[in-house]
């Protein structure tokens, strides 16, 4: 039996980064690498001095209807204030805080969180640049 899978011969490529600045000094990255094929994105978040193995090894696959974003407090500082997501489109948002116990819910339009404590910016839209928390914190 023969099957046609156009997929077989794709290559993930490292594709770029984000460097995420607060006061001007960096605090941590998302790594983003490409399917030569799908052009579908794969995330991966570094906070700097947290060496813990992420929560997904590999490439993490994304649902179709999502997006990778950066979900940012405006509240807090330094490297526990940002943490990555798959982005819904619109409605409410439900993620895990940082410290790995507390449920966020926020308002998402148009695959931007619009909450008075948080706000977020999509990975791809942001490639091999630097997003600056803190000139964003007043959003």
């Amino acid at each position: 039996m023969t099957t046609d899978d156009s997929t077989a011969d794709d290559k993930i490529v490292y594709f770029g980064v984000i460097n995420i600045n607060e006061k001007g000094r960096t605090i941590g990255a998302i790594d983003v690498w490409r399917s030569l094929i799908t052009k579908e994105l794969f995330c991966e978040e570094k906070r700097l001095g947290v060496l813990e193995i992420v929560d997904e090894i590999g490439m993490p696959k994304i649902e179709k209807d999502r997006k990778w974003a950066v979900a940012v407090n405006s509240k807090r500082e330094g490297r526990d204030r940002w943490k990555m997501v798959k982005l819904t489109k619109e409605g409410k948002f439900k993620f895990i805080d940082t410290d790995d116990e507390t449920s966020i819910v926020v308002n998402v339009e148009d695959y931007n969180i619009v909450d008075g404590g948080w706000w977020s910016f999509l990975i791809e839209k942001n490639i091999n640049r630097t997003v600056e928390l803190t000139e964003q914190s007043t959003k």
